[in-house]
């Protein structure tokens, strides 16, 4: 009999859930006590209320219909890789930015196939789920279901098991398409329209968790585009509806039998579920997944810059209606945005006609655009909306679309730039080697930083270099201070700063201190 094993081990560094873990639910050991009964939902009168309160009663009847319709169409998938890809050594699906790439392989899932204890193990086996799409055998799962598997089996509802083929897979999307042949039609679900889901709207999950045996779980969505931090795609839908290891893959169910989601991740302080998972939106994974079928791979859109959000002290700064778009906090030299005329300090507010609200969406949109295809690019630029016009690179793993500001900023950059209440000076030749800055760079050096002024608030430090002031670049201490004070007679409340500490650049508004 084979010994079903987990390997725990410790994260490399916590990440923004601290004590929490966000994990894959690709499927883990074999859960070996009785389950203890969970809620359940069913007929009942409406709780008492006082009148200020109104109690609705849940939904009534059964889920038993959209459950036998949609149930012959979930599958079963077991990957047979290399040990070393399911152990410690890094090969990890999710990107490095991701919190997944760090707490994957606490929840990694493999099961070891048994050999003398003399050897050590040589293959490993891993387990998910996945729905099929299409009457002659195409099936999608996640990607991390089938990484770097050297053999895929499918197994049905009815307990035929068959051989898989990889069609295609995109780890951006954390999706992937699996064939296989049955010799007769087989059962599928129909893709739903997830742009329609609600907060509080019910749903199932359906898929094979711990190696059980095909399970349905009911519960509701518990809020829409949450950002995992895991790829330009982040939108996931929340759920409570319990799903655990070996879920991935599986389907999430409306109303009306429909897929409105792919199960992919939790939320859990102990590996199991808390009733907190997410799943890949329908609306998303469609287009996906079509792509994959007909290409068996996806090209992502590519434009070589770094952005960060657009606040409210930002906008005003700049002159800004609204605090929206995505501002350019660096272009990187000889990219479709630099040869665009894309410049630091612009705010990408549309492209190829769509507005762009955010830098999330920005992310998304260029993700999605074909290499090689010329869009128009909106951006904010000394006051004005200015119109170019962008021809689309490739992505590849060693670049982003449009990454969002990351090192050590955190996402915070008030944390890096200056406000009011700092001493500045020239770049001379000394202090450029000191900063290990180029011989030609240029702007104001901070100095010093009162301790009692908005500059210390916002985290400035000496050493720091100012390069422009509300857009407009500035090569020495006296451009700066002249710049500052045209803003302030101008009747703004802040000031907008780019700056430099060691290899990175942020924006950040600079409020002008009371008194």
């Amino acid at each position: 009999m084979t010994t079903i094993v987990e390997k725990p081990r410790t994260p490399a560094k916590s990440r923004i859930l601290a004590k929490h873990r966000i994990a894959a639910l690709l499927g883990a050991a074999l859960l070996m006590a009785p389950f203890a009964a969970s809620g359940f939902i069913g007929s009942r009168t409406a709780l008492a209320a006082t009148p200020e309160t109104v109690i609705l009663p849940p939904t009534q009847g059964s889920y038993a219909p959209i459950v036998s319709a949609d149930k012959p169409a979930v599958v079963t998938i077991m990957t047979t890789l290399k040990a070393e890809n399911a152990s410690s050594d890094g090969a990890s699906p999710f990107g490095d930015d991701s919190p997944f790439d760090q707490q994957f392989r606490d929840f990694f899932g493999q099961r070891q196939m048994p050999v003398p204890q003399q050897r050590p193990a040589e293959k490993a086996e891993a387990l998910g789920s996945g729905f099929i799409v299409t009457s002659d055998g195409y099936i999608v799962t996640n990607n991390h279901v089938i990484d770097k598997a050297l053999t895929i089996k499918v197994t049905l509802d009815d307990g035929t098991e068959l051989p898989g083929k990889l069609v295609g897979t995109d780890p951006k999307s954390d999706l992937a398409v699996v064939k296989i042949e049955a010799g007769k039609p087989l059962a599928t679900i129909a893709w739903g329209d997830s742009d329609k889901l609600q907060a509080g709207d019910p749903i199932l999950a359906i898929g094979n968790p711990f190696g059980i045996g095909t399970t349905v779980t009911a519960g509701i969505v518990s809020a829409r585009g949450r950002d995992l931090h895991s790829g330009p795609y982040d939108d996931f839908i929340q759920i409570d509806a319990p799903i655990n290891h070996g879920n991935s893959g599986g389907p999430l169910v409306g109303l009306d039998g429909k897929v409105v989601g792919i199960n992919t991740a939790i939320y859990s302080p102990n590996g199991g579920s808390v009733g907190v998972g997410f799943a890949i939106p329908s609306d998303q994974a469609e287009s996906v997944v079509a792509k994959l079928m007909k290409d068996g791979s996806i090209k992502h859109g590519f434009i070589g810059v770094q952005i960060q959000p657009v606040t409210s002290d930002i906008a005003e700064a700049i002159g800004l209606a609204k605090p929206a778009g995505a501002l350019v906090a660096r272009v990187d030299d000889g990219t479709p945005a630099a040869k665009a005329g894309i410049k630091s300090g612009d705010v990408i507010t549309a492209l190829g006609g769509k507005q762009v609200t955010s830098p999330r969406d920005l992310s998304r949109m260029v993700a999605d655009l074909n290499p090689g295809a010329r869009e128009g690019l909106s951006v904010w630029r000394d006051g004005a909306s200015k119109d170019l016009t962008i021809t689309v690179g490739t992505n590849d793993d060693g670049s982003k679309q449009a990454s969002a500001d990351t090192g050590d900023n955190s996402g915070n950059a008030a944390q890096h730039v200056p406000t009011i209440g700092v001493q500045l000076g020239d770049l001379t030749a000394d202090i450029r080697d000191q900063l290990g800055l180029p011989g030609d760079e240029n702007g104001a050096v901070v100095e010093s930083v009162s301790p009692d002024k908005p500059a210390a608030d916002a985290g400035l430090q000496p050493g720091d270099v100012i390069l422009s002031v509300n857009q407009r670049p500035v090569a020495s201490a006296k451009q700066a201070k002249a710049a500052m004070a045209e803003a302030g007679k101008a009747g703004r409340k802040a000031v907008l700063l780019l700056v430099q500490r060691r290899d990175q650049q942020s924006f950040v508004t600079v409020p002008f201190a009371v008194g």
